[in-house]
This record gives structure tokens, sequence and C-alpha cells, in this order.
């Protein structure tokens, strides 16, 4: 158990740098893909729930430290996407999940939660319009971290990532 949290730091350090210096040179009108939600999303899809939830809760913390972000936000919103996304976990099908585009749509709806969680919780306008922070909050962010979710599913083998 150790020994794959011990990965998770090891592949955790170059996405957070990633995310915290690359991704907003990126991003379009403030939309941003989550580069780290991606691997929590993954690793919840392949160790089950339990190890999803723990792994959103460890890193949201950190990252949340990291980040000089509204400290609990992230973990928060990664903690509830890979509990979601854990509900996918199926040791008999683990391979057909990661490998296709199933996953793609199992990260959608992690990153969706996931993105509108955040932008309720660390919102900085003062009206908060639930169509508004849907669309541009959750949806935006949403398609955008599922498109970095596709080179998971093409570099993908039977072996496995990680």
């Amino acid at each position: 158990m150790w020994i794959k949290f011990l990965k998770l730091v090891i592949y955790f350090i170059p996405l957070a740098v990633l995310q915290l210096v690359v991704v907003p040179m990126i991003s379009v009108e403030n939309i941003a893909p989550d580069l780290i939600l991606v691997m929590i999303v993954y690793f919840a899809v392949r160790e089950g729930q339990i190890f999803g939830m723990l792994t959103g809760f460890i890193l949201g913390f950190v990252f949340d430290l990291v980040s000089g972000g509204l400290l609990g936000a992230n973990m928060f919103a990664f903690t509830v996407s890979a509990f979601v996304a854990g509900y996918f976990y199926n040791e008999n099908k683990m391979d057909i999940n990661l490998s296709s585009y199933f996953f793609l749509l199992i990260l959608f709806i992690s990153s969706l939660l996931c993105s509108f969680i955040y932008s309720a919780i660390a919102g900085s306008t003062s009206s908060l319009n639930i169509v508004f922070l849907f669309i541009e909050g959750g949806l935006f962010p949403a398609l955008y971290t599922t498109l970095f979710g596709v080179p998971v599913v093409v570099f993908s083998s039977k072996k496995g990532i990680a």
C-alpha cells in the first residue's frame, strides 16, 4: 500500500509543477484543465473507491497548501470526484475501463463535478448564478480536462501506467 502512495507522490510532483507553471499559460479565459484530477481519476478507476478517495484527499490537501488557494477546496472537490470515479472500479473490467474511451466519460463526469464544486466553494464572484457556475465553472473546465485525458487512453496498455 505504501508503495502505491510513493508512486503517487512521484507522479504528483511533476504534475503539480505543470499545473502551477504551464497550465496557466494554456488556460483560455480562466478555463484551465486539471492534470492532477486526471491522475486521481485514473487511480480511482484502477485501484478502487477507497484508495481514490484517500488519494484525492491527500493530494488535494497538498495541492491546496502548495498552490496557495483556499485551503480545503481542492481537497473536497478531489475527494468527491474520486468517490464518483471509484464507482466505475471493477476488477474484471479494469483494462476495458482504462484503455477505452469509457475512461474519458468517467473523467468528464468526475471533472464536471470537481470543477463545479471547486468553483462553488472558491468562486471569487460575489453573485453566483447557478447556470453560469455550471457552464463556465463546471462544463468548460471538464471538457478541457477530458481533452487531456486522451493520452491516458491512447498510451495505456494492458499492463497499466503504474
